[in-house]
């Protein structure tokens, strides 16, 4: 088993009506969770690193992270660059070992972000790596992407054909209504994806991979148990699960899932030492956070992505 690029996971999902899970990772218990989950499920697997994670855990380190996940399970992993902004990073990250990236140049005008995302493929696909493209802008905050809700935008049907044709992407990011981070709607909010932007995408680009960024479901359990050691997250609500099925039923064939990992695990953390207050050991308080990124993993797989049994 080894690395490897999307291509045929996607081929895979599009014909099956399911999504891959790119779920991202930071520290060793995060990719030992999600792996464990992955080799549980026999699904296909994205590891995806974000800006803010190769900063925090180093490129070197988390590149040999992956490695050993793969030669401990036996998994065919995608290693992903999410949100590279601009060309410089995306490069460091192909000639270190990444077998996919992303190139974020959804804040640029039509015609500029043609230009960089046609820079970025050029050079990956000389180099046998994928890249993602993205049209139309998610609000939200994660890591360095911070995007007002008045400068968001839906994902323009007429644009994609243009912008897949002329930049060679492999697959495109849209905009129909997810949010980054895990305060996506304000209590009283109905969340709502724009499935009829998505039906047009799919038929303008039939067979293409659409991505969906910004779809934690904020998992109302942890964010009770959150709130009952300290914590004062107010009425977080992601997008519902069933939603997300029907997204992965139709185009979509890769979704992005960060905030509920974070939350799985720090609620388990808080819970841990406010049950062991004179606790020190890290292992005893980071084992439990493994185990609950583990279960999150696995029920997306199972009854959001739907790719149980599909590796």
């Amino acid at each position: 088993m080894s690395l490897v690029t999307s291509t045929e996971m996607f081929k895979k999902a599009y014909e099956g009506g399911y999504a891959v899970g790119a779920f991202n990772v930071n520290n060793m218990e995060i990719v030992q969770g999600i792996t464990e989950a992955a080799m549980q499920e026999r699904a296909p697997l994205i590891l995806q690193v974000s800006a803010g994670a190769r900063k925090y855990a180093k490129h070197a380190y988390l590149m040999k992270l992956v490695e050993a996940a793969i030669e401990d399970t036996g998994l065919d992993i995608c290693l992903h660059l999410d949100h590279g902004a601009d060309f410089e990073v995306c490069r460091s990250c192909i000639d270190g070992g990444f077998t996919s990236v992303m190139i974020d140049g959804s804040h640029l005008p039509f015609e500029e972000n043609v230009a960089l995302t046609r820079q970025v493929v050029d050079y990956a696909h000389g180099k046998g790596v994928v890249v993602e493209g993205e049209l139309g802008r998610l609000a939200g905050v994660e890591d360095e992407v911070n995007v007002a809700e008045g400068d968001s935008s839906y994902t323009d049907p007429a644009q994609v054909e243009d912008f897949v044709t002329r930049t060679g992407v492999d697959s495109l990011a849209i905009a129909i209504g997810t949010s980054h981070g895990a305060y996506k709607f304000k209590p009283g909010q109905n969340p709502k994806l724009r499935f009829d932007i998505l039906e047009e995408i799919g038929r303008r680009l039939p067979g293409f991979p659409i991505v969906l960024h910004g779809a934690s479901s904020v998992m109302q359990e942890y964010v009770e148990i959150v709130n009952a050691h300290g914590g004062k997250m107010p009425g977080a609500i992601g997008i519902p699960e069933d939603m997300l099925r029907r997204a992965a039923e139709m185009a979509v064939c890769k979704i992005n899932i960060d905030s509920d990992l974070r939350l799985a695990m720090t609620a388990t953390i808080r819970r841990h030492m406010a049950e062991h207050p004179d606790e020190f050991d890290p292992r005893k308080y980071l084992s439990p956070a493994r185990d609950a990124i583990r279960s999150v993993v696995a029920h997306k797989m199972k009854h959001v992505l739907g790719c149980s049994g599909r590796a």
